[in-house]
This record gives structure tokens, C-alpha cells and sequence, in this order.
């Protein structure tokens, strides 16, 4: 790496990030069931067929993994409960053997100095909640206020930090408006209401761990830089209106308590009864933003129904997932939320990273390059006022890839899948040095 500690901020910090359906092996320890199981295990939904039953095996394998943590010099270790792990039906009786798992993971994090960073929902919908309605159902909110204050009640006193919801755009608008995410729908009515009831259910669980008394709690949204793919004036808009779904919409809500007017031409008509009173909740303060940046987008209109757009390709280098690599975009995202949201307010890249068809031995080359001018982008955004207090890389592990299956290979660590070994990639080692104290 063309970097180390000492090119950033003295108080910046460093980290790796998971979650738990990716890793964790969701057929193990007591869980119930998710709206995930039950999409994978439709034909057609996943790669392969693939699902997240052992995944990395990590719920047997913790200790080796926090060990790779630690063996990284990183600060921060970002990853998620599973709700349906500590509620099997989402509410009702709880599985101590869950909560009893993440109470052992904190303490293992806090012996070998190392920062809980925790989410409490990353996409896996207990199945008997998803029964109810899922984010389509205004109780949602409720219910995940009360899944929080167990949890937290447990936990809370040794967490560093704490997010509700991982990547509102991807529960509310890739699974009921795109259907490429459990629960897999397409229909703009549950969309409009998920996308609602998300930050809804946010600002009741900030609510929640302020009650007990938790500091350091934050949100965290994913942004995709979104370019005209030329400058006629309906492609600008459309690109326009992509930004305002994908980017805009959550940030308006979280701090301006409004939702932009690009996305309510399409959403007006099928928000909840009484949606605009909801506002004094989901802008519970918060105390830091994270930011979640892979791509950008290259955007024109397209003759349908709204949102009118599709995106079509671009001529940058891309990863394995097919999306262009833009470090400039990070810098975008940072200045710009700066300067139209959040002023002052603490922010971290939360997520970053690139998928390579890894092999144990390959160079690694490309991934090291993307995070390179990816901290390098950071650094300028840093270099003109953006307080950003730190770097979270996606992902530690090789692991669950959603509806890719096990193919996509984010990883710093190569697993073998069929033996679960872990092996440490050259981005790893690199990462290791640069982030040595």
C-alpha cells in the first residue's frame, strides 16, 4: 500500500466489516427461519442454488476469525446480529444460544483490542415476520424496537458503536421494487412503504439505545455515483432521478425530514396514511454517518413507466461484480454530504471493497490498487474539511454473496468453501502493514 497511519489524521481509525447471514451459518445454533432462507431456497433466486446454511461456518470458527482481526491491526470490526438468530419468530420466546454467541464475540473483540462496531439488521427478516408484511407492515417499526432493546440490553455496555439498519436502499428498493433480494417483489406499493417504514424503524431503535443509555449510534446508507450517459436534457433527469432514489431519498429523510420531490412522483400515492408525521422520529440524532461506496452509475432514459431509467454500461476498469471503478465517486459522496446534510457531523466509510475471482497464491494486485486510490480519494476529501474519522473495509472473509452465492469473492481472506480454510490474500498482508501502529 502507498499508505500508512501516519498519512491520516492521528485519530483515524481503521477497520473490517461482515455480517452475519454472509458468515456466520444460519442453519446452526438455534436460528429460525429468514425471508433469505426461504428466497434461496426458490429456483432461480441464487446462483447455484446457493444458500447461507454454513456459509463460513463462522459461529464455530469466531475465535479464528477475530484472530485475523487482530493480526490485521485493525481498530474497528464492523458486523451484525442476525435477528432471527436471538428471535427465531422475530418476537416472542428468545434463543439464549444466539445471544449467548454475540455475548462471547464482543468479549472476544474487547480481549484482543478491538472495537465492537455493530449492526443490527443486515437483510435477514425473521420468515415469520416477512408472514406479516415484512418493512411492508407499519408494526415493523415496533418490532424492531423491541428486538433492539434485548439485544442492546445485553450488549449495549461494551458496544463501541451501533447502526439499526445496513444499507436502507437494498432492504427497501432492491427487494420489493427490483425483486433481486429476498423478498424478492416487485411492486411499487411495498417498496414506497418499506423504504418508509426502514427509516421509521431506524429512528425507534436510536430511540431505544438512547434509552439505555448507548453512545456513539449512527446510520448507515449505500451510494452509487450516478452520471448522465450524455447531456441530453431528459437523460440528465433521469440520471437525476436515479440519484434521488438511490442516494437522496434516505438522506433527505434522516436530515432534512422530507423525501425528494424526483421520488415522490413515483411514491405519493402509495406512502402510508400519515407518512409526513413521521418525521420527528426518523431524525432522531445521530451521532456519526457511515457511507457505503462500491461504483457509480451511468444513467439515460428510458420510455416506461417511472422511474424511467436504466443504466447502461461504462468504459472504467471493472471488478468482478461488473461495476466500474470510481474512486472518484467516494470523494463526491463525502464533500457533497458535507456540504447539503450533515456539516459538522462525524463520517466513516463504512463499506469498501471490490470482488476478484481469487485464488490462494494469486497476486492480488487489483485489490490492492482499488483500496489504494480508494484511502487516496479519502485523503483529499480529508484534505479539504470532510471530517472523516474513519476507513471500513468490505469484506474480512470471503463469504454469502446473496443471490451470487459463493462465487463473488470480496474477501481480504480466501475461504475454500468445502474446507473452510481461511488464507489470508496479499491485500491482507499489505492492509496489515499499513495499518501496523
Amino acid at each position: 500500500m502507498r499508505f500508512t497511519r501516519d498519512d491520516f489524521p492521528p485519530d483515524f481509525e481503521f477497520g473490517v466489516a461482515t455480517s452475519a447471514y454472509q458468515i456466520e451459518g444460519h442453519a446452526q445454533g438455534g436460528a429460525g427461519s429468514t425471508h433469505w432462507d426461504t428466497f434461496a431456497a426458490t429456483p432461480g433466486n441464487v446462483a447455484g442454488g446457493e444458500t447461507g446454511a454454513i456459509a463460513c461456518d463462522h459461529l464455530n470458527r469466531w475465535t479464528e476469525d477475530l484472530d485475523l482481526v487482530r493480526d490485521l491491526n485493525a481498530d474497528i470490526y464492523r458486523f451484525s446480529i442476525s435477528w432471527a438468530r436471538v428471535l427465531p419468530e422475530g418476537r416472542g420466546p428468545v434463543n439464549d444460544a444466539g445471544l449467548d454467541f454475540y455475548d462471547r464475540l464482543v468479549d472476544g473483540m474487547l480481549e484482543r483490542g478491538i472495537k465492537p462496531a455493530v449492526t443490527l439488521y443486515h437483510w435477514e427478516m425473521p420468515s415469520a415476520l416477512e408472514d406479516q408484511g415484512g418493512w411492508r407492515n407499519r408494526d415493523v417499526a415496533n418490532w424492531f424496537a423491541d428486538y433492539t432493546e434485548l439485544a442492546m440490553d445485553r450488549l449495549g455496555d461494551r458496544i463501541w458503536s451501533a447502526a439499526p439498519i445496513n444499507e436502507p436502499w437494498c432492504v427497501g428498493w432492491l427487494s420489493h421494487f427490483e425483486g433481486v433480494h429476498a423478498p424478492g417483489l416487485r411492486d411499487i406499493r411495498a417498496t414506497a412503504r418499506a423504504m418508509h417504514h426502514v427509516l421509521v424503524s431506524h429512528g425507534r431503535a436510536i430511540e431505544v439505545m438512547r434509552g439505555l443509555g448507548m453512545t456513539n449510534l449512527g446510520a448507515v446508507c449505500n451510494f452509487e455515483w450516478a452520471d448522465p450517459a450524455d447531456e441530453r436534457p431528459e437523460t440528465v433527469l433521469a440520471a437525476r432521478r436515479y440519484d434521488a432514489i438511490y442516494n437522496r431519498f434516505f438522506l433527505e429523510g434522516l436530515f432534512k425530514g422530507r423525501y425528494p420531490d424526483e421520488v415522490l412522483d413515483g411514491f405519493a400515492a402509495h406512502l402510508p396514511p400519515g407518512w409526513q408525521d413521521d418525521f420527528a422520529t426518523i431524525m432522531a440524532p445521530i451521532d456519526w454517518l457511515g457511507l457505503n461506496y462500491y461504483t457509480r452509475k451511468r444513467i439515460r432514459h428510458r420510455d416506461s413507466a417511472w422511474p424511467s431509467y436504466e443504466d447502461v454500461e461504462g468504459p472504467l476498469p471493472k471488478t468482478q461484480m461488473g461495476w466500474e471503478i470510481y474512486p472518484a465517486g467516494l470523494k463526491k459522496f463525502l464533500v457533497r454530504t458535507v456540504q447539503d446534510y450533515t456539516g459538522a457531523l462525524p463520517l466513516y466509510v463504512t463499506e469498501n471493497g471490490m470482488a476478484n475471482a481469487d485464488e490462494p497464491g494469486m497476486p492480488d494486485t487489483a485489490r490492492i490498487d482499488y483500496l489504494e486510490r480508494h484511502f487516496e480519494a479519502a485523503r483529499s476529501a480529508i484534505s479539504e474539511g470532510v471530517p472523516l474519522k474513519g476507513y471500513i473495509c468490505w469484506s474480512l472473509l470471503d463469504n454469502y454473496e446473496w443471490s451470487f452465492g459463493y462465487e463473488k469473492r470480496f474477501g481480504l481472506v480466501h475461504v475454500d468453501f468445502a474446507s473452510q480454510t481461511r488464507t489470508p490474500k496479499a491485500s491482507y498482508r499489505a492492509l496489515a502493514r499499513a495499518w501496523r501502529r
